[in-house]
């Protein structure tokens, strides 16, 4: 600021640190710093605390008020040969061929539909489903890609189809992410362990005297013999417990941090999830296609008339598609950004609030590192979990970031910064220049789905309550996205956590990135934390809802 503060004559420097002194004292009433810590209300628990209990069923896990979900979770189920290796699917014997016969070329906006034949490493079709495939259609030459439909027949074979939405090349690419027999393990260790991660609390005593205690979402995930720290969110209800130090009180708590990563499988389960099996391609089964325009100078692309991009409008499958390394949605108009000056013209006037993960937190840099004369103010804060703050002062633009509370895996961090979605969104009056931005999932694929279910419950009811005193706020729901491939953090664990994000705020009018499709439409390895690229294209469909013309 102090650069921008020297370039400014008269009046305007007057009127630049007026703006600045405000947001100044804003940050200093909203974000507490590191040495004015609030620990979450508390009060000591023992050993006869009320037990977390999983039900032996998936299903049931959820809580009864949101039972209408639980068909959202359903997997087919795999039998036996728990024991037999070879038994289980393999991505080097299984095939996949034409549904029809070949044709010379394919017309533009149609589909190619494929059989997929699931086989064992013994070279045996399998006879039941539960396989999780992935399969894309791309040309590499036109920067394209789109992802493909994967119906499960449950009998050991997948129909997969793909539209053809862009003229020239395209080539059929499947992958075998988990074989059936490994989802079998993730969907029992999801069902049967409270949580496959642990965390740790540091309490502080007004000597300086520390103590480093386990922590976590349960009570019995800590494995604490003695008395237990119970803390309650005040605005969301969510509960987090801590073993109770010795020496100190349990209001003592100043740090948060992750732990370690519990043994939860065999050396059977490892052997089903190792890297052999896992996130492979398939060997090529259908030869390369030619698609072709409807009819000389026609569009090169199957983009049909499309309305604004705008909250509340329904879902396509897919969401996209890739050309030429830019997204285009299926559902909207969606627009490109690519200057500096564009997204200052869309962002004008807007205050964004992103509450959320770290890959949402790739979204605030894309911005902060697009726009030059968008300055980061340091607020003191832990930059893994925020706030961050960012301002452009002759646009009136302010961009926010920061994580979503427990259960978070992060480098330690002060209890105070960690504040519940609840509490933030609570917190806001809304209206036509507020955009609230939210991304959960990857930290909650260490619980059982019953822990996301209840975070999000209280979730939409807040941003209910915000849509309901200001219906111009524009909030934004982005998708988890792939890149996870272990037993803590299995694409098959997001693509749950997905289908529970899309059913909460279905019948809200909220807007919806698909993240899970844009990075896993290209033919680049998965990565939690997507390259630039990705990022770009995402934050351009954030930017579409806000301008969409």
């Amino acid at each position: 600021m102090g650069l921008f503060m020297e370039q400014c004559k008269g009046y305007k420097i007057l009127i630049v640190a007026s703006i600045f002194l405000i947001w100044f004292l804003y940050c200093k009433m909203t974000w507490p710093d590191s040495t004015t810590l609030r620990p979450p209300s508390y009060r000591p628990a023992s050993k006869s605390a009320p037990k977390f209990t999983e039900s032996p069923s998936l299903l049931e896990s959820l809580p009864k008020e949101l039972a209408k979900w639980t068909h959202l979770l359903y997997w087919p189920p795999t039998p036996g040969n728990k024991g037999d290796l070879l038994a289980s699917t393999s991505p080097q014997n299984s095939t996949y061929h034409l549904k029809g016969p070949a044709q010379a070329s394919y017309a533009l906006g149609g589909y190619l539909e494929v059989i997929l034949v699931a086989r064992d490493h013994r070279g045996r079709p399998k006879t039941h489903g539960g396989d999780l495939f992935r399969a894309q259609l791309l040309g590499p030459e036109l920067k394209a890609g789109v992802p493909g439909d994967v119906q499960d027949l449950e009998n050991g074979t997948y129909l997969l189809s793909f539209p053809l939405l862009w003229s020239g090349k395209a080539r059929v690419q499947v992958r075998l992410i988990h074989s059936s027999e490994a989802i079998g393990v993730l969907r029992r260790i999801w069902r049967e362990k409270r949580a496959t991660v642990d965390f740790r609390g540091y309490f502080r005593g007004p000597k300086g005297t520390e103590e480093t205690m386990i922590c976590n979402v349960h009570s019995e995930s800590i494995g604490a013999r003695g008395p237990i720290c119970q803390y309650r969110d005040v605005d969301s209800g969510e509960l987090w417990f801590c073993a109770q130090p010795s020496t100190l009180p349990c209001n003592s708590l100043v740090g948060h941090s992750s732990g370690s990563y519990l043994n939860v499988t065999t050396l059977h389960d490892e052997a089903l999830l190792a890297w052999k099996v896992t996130d492979k391609v398939l060997p090529q089964g259908v030869s390369p296609i030619q698609i072709r325009m409807a009819a000389p100078g026609n569009s090169s692309l199957a983009l049909s008339q499309r309305p604004p991009c705008s909250p509340g409008l329904p879902a396509t499958k897919p969401s996209g598609f890739y050309h030429g390394d830019v997204w285009h949605s299926l559902s909207c108009s969606s627009r490109s950004f690519s200057t500096a000056d564009s997204i200052l013209g869309c962002l004008a006037g807007h205050v964004v609030h992103m509450m959320g993960d770290s890959t949402l937190r790739q979204w605030w840099e894309y911005l902060r590192d697009t726009v030059p004369s968008l300055k980061a103010l340091n607020l003191h804060a832990t930059y893994q979990t925020g706030p961050l703050m960012a301002v452009e002062t002759t646009q009136n633009i302010v961009l926010h970031w920061r994580a979503h509370s427990w259960p978070l895996r992060s480098l330690r961090t002060p209890v105070a910064s960690l504040h519940s979605v609840v509490r933030e969104l609570g917190g806001l009056a809304g209206g036509p220049h507020t955009v609230v931005v939210l991304g959960m999932g990857a930290h909650f694929t260490t619980f059982p789905p019953s822990v996301f279910v209840q975070r999000l419950a209280g979730i939409r009811a807040a941003v209910a309550a915000l849509l309901a005193r200001e219906p111009r706020t524009l909030v934004v729901i982005k998708l988890a996205n792939t890149g996870y491939k272990s037993v803590y953090g299995s694409d098959w664990f997001t693509l749950q956590i997905n289908r529970l994000l899309r059913a909460a705020f279905a019948d809200l009018r909220v807007a919806f990135v698909d993240a899970w499709e844009m990075t896993s439409s290209l033919a680049v390895p998965d990565n939690i934390h997507p390259g630039r690229l990705i990022v770009r294209n995402e934050v351009d469909l954030l930017l579409s809802f806000i301008c969409p013309t």
